[in-house]
């Protein structure tokens, strides 16, 4: 057993919170107090206390999701979809559901879920889901294996890194059940109408008041006092000078012209953006079209989960223009979410990458907030491809998602509409930009930047 008085157990379900709250300034210096309860595998485990210096982890138990928990859990979810579509007339939440699925089995158990959701369209009988499923998760094996773990390590607190992990539900019961205090943190802006909410919590941190709007909107039954507008330590990196690495050592690193000014494309993964490679090419083959290419270079920086090589085509057509700065990332192939985690080198890679570029060209991405932070443009693709990998993607359907409705204007980025010359021209020299507009949008969505650690530090010991 475990001897401290604040003693603090950190549940991560998987890595991608790893750096947000691991490798930011919100637990140092408390690395005897802190217990990890992770579902790493043992390389991972290894990893991570190696460079975070937890000295004292556990693994979560295997967790077998019985047929009622996850038709419940699943008839909640898309109960909740149907309901915030309808709350805030945006039929683009509804795509959150998957309505295809291989195999005779799961085809009929996701079309029982859609028939009964029918019925349960009403807040009032999705609490009642909610409240059955509270009731089914207590009665699993897994919810008492943790019981008992936690009575062994007598935590104080049970602190977890993302609020979608479906183990992290019955873990978090078992900690109610027991007196602990257990708080989540929203882990992304677009996360609250996704319905995805897989647990129950004493205290909810939220990035910042437009977030908390939403978790009082979408989740009416969680009171105002349960909720915390922290910040988010993901922002936090780009105040530390030490996280630029030197230009001349980059630059070589990366086989860049230190004569050329650098835009960064920044990849989505692939149910995101299907048409990310086509996108690059649009841009390369319009900077050689303008003769910007004298000017510009590109620098590639694709989805730290995206090893699929759909770039390389792109990359050896234009080999002088487009570099590449590979996210250094833990990634297993043919491995869970649980191995898959951002090493503390990448951090320096996001910001110097950040720093030494001029402009970031994505798909709606958070990249926005991050090239805000050193007062850089952003340019949104907003034109579909002709020859789609995917006839039913579009980028309509994305810029229509519930979390882009939080732009106070359309100015806050620059829009590429067409991949026609004088567009892109255009948008390169930012005519008429002005980044205060952006600036303005990170303030609505992330909040304060600059405190978010010990915000949540402030919660985690000093709010009752």
């Amino acid at each position: 057993m475990i001897e401290t008085k604040s003693k603090i157990m950190l549940l991560f379900p998987d890595g991608v919170g790893i750096r947000n709250y691991l490798y930011s300034d919100v637990f140092k210096g408390m690395e005897k107090e802190l217990v990890l309860f992770h579902a790493f595998d043992v390389k991972t485990e290894q990893a991570v206390k190696k460079i975070t210096s937890i000295e004292n982890s556990i693994s979560i138990p295997k967790y077998s999701e019985s047929l009622k928990e996850k038709f419940l859990r699943e008839l909640i979810c898309l109960s909740r979809l149907k309901y915030n579509a309808k709350l805030v007339d945006n039929p683009t939440i509804l795509t959150n559901w998957k309505s295809h699925h291989k195999g005779i089995f799961k085809t009929l158990f996701y079309k029982l879920i859609a028939l009964a959701s029918y019925v349960c369209s009403s807040y009032n009988r999705i609490l009642i889901l909610e409240k059955w499923y509270q009731k089914a998760i207590r009665n699993s094996a897994f919810y008492h294996e943790v019981k008992s773990i936690l009575i062994a390590i007598t935590p104080k607190k049970l602190f977890c890194s993302h609020q979608r992990g479906v183990q992290c539900a019955p873990i978090f019961a078992a900690a109610q059940d027991l007196g602990i205090e257990t708080i989540t943190v929203i882990y992304s802006w677009d996360n609250l109408p996704k319905a995805r909410m897989a647990l129950q919590a004493d205290k909810y941190l939220v990035w910042s008041d437009y977030m908390q709007q939403e978790l009082q909107l979408y989740y009416p039954e969680i009171k105002e006092e349960q909720i915390f507008v922290t910040g988010t330590p993901q922002f936090e990196c780009y105040k530390q000078p030490e996280n630029i690495i030197p230009k001349e050592a980059f630059y070589n690193q990366y086989d860049l012209d230190l004569n050329k000014k650098i835009i960064c494309y920044s990849g989505d993964d692939v149910l995101t953006c299907p048409d990310d490679p086509k996108y690059l090419d649009d841009l390369a083959d319009e900077l050689i079209k303008n003769n910007l290419d004298n000017k510009y270079q590109i620098l590639l920086r694709r989805c730290p989960v995206d090893i699929s090589g759909r770039f390389d085509k792109i990359i050896s057509k234009y080999p002088d223009l487009i570099k590449q700065a590979p996210p250094l990332w833990n990634f297993e192939p043919n491995s869970s979410w649980t191995t898959i985690y951002p090493l503390p080198e990448d951090v320096k890679l996001l910001v110097s990458t950040v720093y030494y570029s001029d402009l970031v060209v994505n798909l709606g991405s958070t990249m926005a907030f991050d090239f805000g932070m050193f007062g850089k443009p952003c340019i949104y693709i907003n034109y579909d491809q002709e020859d789609k990998v995917d006839l039913d993607w579009s980028v309509r359907t994305i810029y229509n998602f519930q979390h882009f409705k939080s732009m106070p204007n359309k100015e806050v980025v620059l829009w590429w509409d067409s991949n026609d010359n004088l567009t892109l021209s255009t948008l390169l020299f930012a005519k008429g930009y002005n980044i205060e507009n952006l600036k303005h949008w990170s303030e609505i969505i992330i909040g304060n930047s600059k405190k978010a650690s010990q915000n949540i530090l402030n919660v985690l010991f000093y709010e009752k």
